[in-house]
C-alpha cells in the first residue's frame, strides 16, 4: 500500500528540487516508517511515476527507459538484490558532441553504457536472451549524465527511485551495430577527458552481460502493464564507475565495437 498524500508531497519536493536546482534531504527517512520493503519499493516507485506521470501531460516525451544499479557491488552497498530503472524523455537527450550546460544541473556524473534500440515490443511476461536479441535493432556506444536531486548524492534505494533512478541527460553515439557483430559481456569501455582516461571497465560488468539487464527491465515493465515498445531506447546500466563532472569539458566513451561518443559540458 503506499499513501497518496505522501507521494505527492514528495514528487512535489523532487519537481522542485530540480526545477530550482537545488539539493534536499534524503527522502528515504519519510518512505521507510517501519514499513514493509515491498510497501518502500512500491512507494518509491509511485513517487516517481506521478512526476513521470506530470511531464506526459505536459507534453514530453517517453523515449525509453534507463537501467540503473547494475553493479553488484553498487547493489550491495545500497542494500538490495535487483537493479531499478527511470524514464527517459526526448527533452533529455542530446547528440554526441552536442553541448549539455551545466547550468541546467545540479551534481552530475557520467557513465558509458551501451544502449540498445528495439525495432520490436517486448510483451512476454517472462523474456529471454534470445526475445531480447530478436526484438534489438542495434546497439550504440552511449554516456549516461545522472545527477541526484538529493543532497551529497547521500542516496539508498529508495532515494534513487523515486528521484527517476537519478537520471538527468543521455548522449548517444552515431554508428548502430546489430548486436551479432558485438560481444557484448567482453567489450572493453574507456571513459576519458581530455585524453586521461577515468574510468575503465567493461560488459561483464553490468549484471554479467548488459542483456541480463535487458531481460529484467523487460520483464518488469511488462508486470507494470508498460512493456517496451519498438523505438525505445535502453540504456543498460554502466561498463564502469562513473565520473563527477566539475567543470566544462568533453568526456568521450570508447566501445570496444561501438566506437566512441562524447559528452560535452559548457558553462
Amino acid at each position: 500500500m503506499t499513501d497518496p498524500k505522501l507521494v505527492a508531497a514528495l514528487a512535489a519536493r523532487l519537481r522542485e528540487a530540480e526545477a530550482s536546482r537545488e539539493t534536499i534531504e534524503p527522502v528515504r527517512g519519510e518512505i521507510v516508517k517501519g514499513g514493509v520493503p515491498l510497501d518502500d519499493m512500491a512507494t518509491a516507485y509511485a513517487v516517481q511515476q506521478a512526476n513521470v506521470d506530470l511531464r506526459v501531460a505536459n507534453g514530453e516525451r517517453i523515449v525509453g527507459r534507463k537501467i540503473g544499479l547494475t553493479s553488484l557491488a553498487v547493489q550491495k552497498q545500497l542494500g538490495v538484490d535487483q537493479p531499478d530503472f527511470g524514464a527517459l524523455f526526448a527533452s533529455m537527450a542530446y547528440g554526441d558532441g552536442e553541448p549539455i550546460p551545466l547550468s541546467q544541473l545540479i551534481q552530475p556524473k557520467v557513465e558509458a553504457e551501451i544502449a540498445l534500440v528495439l525495432e520490436r515490443d517486448l510483451t512476454r511476461e517472462k523474456h529471454t536472451f534470445v526475445d531480447i536479441l530478436n526484438a534489438t535493432a542495434y546497439a550504440l556506444a552511449a554516456i549516461e549524465v545522472v545527477d541526484s536531486r538529493i543532497q551529497n548524492w547521500d542516496i539508498r534505494f529508495v532515494d534513487t527511485v523515486a528521484d527517476n533512478a537519478s537520471s538527468a541527460r543521455f548522449v548517444v553515439g552515431s554508428r548502430p551495430v546489430p548486436l551479432s557483430q558485438l560481444d557484448l559481456s567482453a567489450c572493453a569501455m574507456e571513459l576519458s577527458r581530455d585524453g586521461d582516461v577515468l574510468s575503465r571497465g567493461n560488459g561483464a560488468a553490468c549484471l554479467g552481460n548488459p542483456l541480463n539487464a535487458a531481460v529484467w527491465l523487460a520483464d518488469r515493465m511488462v508486470q507494470l502493464g508498460t512493456p517496451l515498445r519498438a523505438g525505445d531506447v535502453v540504456l543498460t546500466g554502466a561498463l564502469g564507475p562513473m565520473v563527477a563532472v566539475k567543470e566544462p569539458g568533453t568526456y568521450t566513451a570508447l566501445i570496444e565495437g561501438l566506437g566512441t561518443v562524447r559528452a560535452t559540458f559548457t558553462a
